[in-house]
């Protein structure tokens, strides 16, 4: 029986192109300075939980998030793991979405609702996808059984997580979105044992 592993995930802080609306992905785009408030913030939040290591996307807004945190928490830099990166949205990443209402209308919907079986030319597909987020989540847990650790994603990585937790079919639409800095506990055994979790005090 393996030892389970607490991780808060976390979305990171703001960038200009969440507030004009533009379809991010894999394009580096940094926080902006919201964004640095919100990950003080939340540095703040979380600077009574004894975490043991800061795991991040390696895109910039995750990573400086991470950071910014890590130091808070007298943590070592954050590690970065490839499994926690965006969806690849492919050809529409770096588009608003203002510009997409006219040029793919069908297609901004589906984003606009976060379907999440929406198929990106040229991006990852959503099992692909999936699979990556859950790989990456359970190589984290196996190497850090039994600790607690903090984890700085995006958006459509924690709607995959949320499917998962909650037994949902992975094309399921959840009529939610993950704010800046919203957290989420999780339990981690393997990866067919990622459950919620209340809080990081237990």
């Amino acid at each position: 029986m393996h030892e389970t592993t607490k991780i808060c995930v976390a979305r990171h802080g703001e960038t200009d192109w969440n507030v004009q609306q533009i379809l991010q992905g894999w394009i580096d785009v940094p926080v902006n300075s919201k964004g640095l408030r919100q990950a003080h913030e939340l540095a703040e939040t979380l600077a009574s939980v004894r975490f043991s290591r800061v795991y991040t996307s390696p895109l910039q807004r995750a990573a400086k998030t991470a950071e910014i945190i890590a130091a808070r928490l007298h943590l070592a830099h954050p590690t970065q793991h490839p499994g926690l990166k965006e969806r690849n949205f492919g050809v529409f990443q770096g588009i608003p979405k203002a510009e997409m209402a006219v040029t793919h209308p069908e297609l901004l919907q589906e984003i606009l609702s976060r379907n999440p079986a929406a198929q990106f030319e040229q991006g990852e597909t959503p099992d692909g996808f999936a699979d990556r987020v859950l790989d990456g989540l359970e190589d984290i847990a196996r190497h850090n059984a039994g600790k607690r650790v903090l984890v700085i994603t995006h958006g459509w990585v924690m709607d995959v997580i949320t499917r998962h937790i909650r037994h949902l079919p992975r094309t399921a639409i959840l009529k939610m979105k993950r704010k800046n800095i919203e957290c989420l506990w999780l339990d981690v055994t393997s990866r067919s044992h990622i459950s919620a979790s209340h809080d990081g005090n237990s």
